[in-house]
């Protein structure tokens, strides 16, 4: 599958756009969540947020992806914001373009199936790994090492 390119309405712990293109040469990790989504807050934000405290960042860049397909009047900017204070989130987090229907863009473009999502994109930029539901902290570590080990 060719990498889609993230379609983000709003960014937040940022001040710069962040595109794939972009963070060529670095290992990806994107973790798509809700914060209404019990799975995301219990296991796939927590996940990621080790990940962060676990790579240098120079080599592992962690993304979060607000995928927003129900309960959109409770899932606003302002609720995220408070959200991402709450849980001490700080690495960068878009929030996904709404499509056409209740999908949004970006989750639609990698074909996810809902929340938690996380992607996996390697140094050159393709999509590696495409984990639904929860992923064990061992299995996420040894392809981010598999992934760090690759030559460009």
């Amino acid at each position: 599958m060719t990498t889609p390119e993230l379609m983000v309405s709003q960014w937040f712990n940022t001040d710069q756009e962040i595109t794939l293109v972009g963070l060529r040469g670095q290992v990806v990790v994107i973790e798509a969540f809700q914060m209404l989504c019990p799975g995301c807050v219990m296991h796939g934000l927590p996940l990621v947020q080790k990940v962060q405290q676990t790579f240098s960042a120079d080599a592992v860049r962690v993304l979060g992806l607000h995928c927003v397909f129900e309960h959109h009047a409770a899932m606003t900017p302002v609720s995220l914001a408070a959200f991402l204070h709450e849980y001490r989130i700080t690495f960068p987090v878009g929030v996904d373009a709404a499509g056409k229907d209740a999908m949004p863009k970006t989750m639609e473009a990698f074909r996810m199936r809902g929340t938690p999502s996380l992607l996996l994109i390697d140094k050159s930029g393709t999509l590696r790994a495409h984990h639904f539901g929860e992923v064990s902290e061992m299995q996420l570590g040894a392809e981010i090492a598999t992934l760090l080990a690759e030559e460009l």
